[in-house]
């Protein structure tokens, strides 16, 4: 078996005397799509932040293809290791063209032109290459979210983690952020998606990880996880999600 991509070793993080991450372990291989669920303040953002060293662990390890990341090049790992945010983060004084370009000119030293030729191949892949001079603010959010994950694209990442991706949307706009991660997802690219969006997590990923109060409860197939949960947090998390699901249903 070759090394995992990333791998999570005892992980611990506490802000002030709350322990909001107990002990995590969890690897991910190349080509996996791995889903991470569970209720709000379960530790599943902090987690993704702390993979990204957003947030610095208080103990434990992180390692991207065997190298610890604490020791290593921050900006290096953060071009290979991307990250799509709930809230878009993009520049909002740029151009959607731009936002796409200036990572790659700052962080990878690209040269403009190949920066530009990068940006809008990925741009077309989500759909957005009628929009490349809009200002970021003309967008709306389905369209932001789009243009992150083009700009986060454009870093040649080996590992995109998406944060909620689809929370601060519309319900119309989910969709179309959706259906481009299920087209990324098809395509090899190793994804780590902390999501509310249940029927996501089920169709697409490889496996799936349920969070409860700062541990993983429960870990596993799609299948194993939805259809035949062990754990009692996780069919209580589950029932409740099917339950608000029928209500919107009616």
């Amino acid at each position: 078996m070759s090394e995992p991509v990333i791998r999570v070793s005892h992980l611990k993080k506490s802000f002030g005397k709350q322990e909001v991450l107990h002990d995590i372990d969890f690897s991910i291989n190349k080509g996996e799509v791995v889903s991470i669920i569970g209720s709000s303040g379960s530790g599943k953002s902090t987690l993704l932040r702390c993979i990204n060293l957003l947030e610095i662990p208080d103990s434990g390890t992180i390692t991207f293809h065997g190298q610890d990341i604490l020791k290593g090049d921050l900006n290096g790992y953060r071009s290979k290791v991307g990250m799509v945010f709930q809230n878009f983060n993009l520049f909002q004084n740029k151009s959607v063209l731009d936002n796409c370009v200036l990572g790659q000119r700052k962080v990878l030293k690209r040269s403009r032109e190949e920066a530009v030729a990068i940006a809008k191949t990925h741009l077309d892949r989500v759909g957005m290459s009628n929009f490349l001079d809009k200002g970021a603010t003309k967008l709306s959010g389905g369209q932001k979210q789009r243009v992150a994950i083009a700009r986060a694209l454009s870093m040649d990442p080996e590992v995109l983690l998406f944060d909620e991706p689809t929370s601060a949307l519309d319900p119309e706009m989910v969709g179309e952020v959706l259906e481009v991660m299920k087209d990324l997802a098809k395509s090899g690219l190793t994804m780590i998606v902390v999501t509310h969006e249940m029927q996501f997590a089920k169709d697409v990923s490889d496996r799936v990880i349920f969070m409860d109060q700062g541990v993983i409860a429960e870990e596993g197939t799609p299948d194993e996880v939805f259809e035949h949960p062990k754990n009692e947090r996780t069919k209580h998390f589950l029932s409740r999600f099917r339950q608000t699901t029928l209500e919107k249903e009616d």
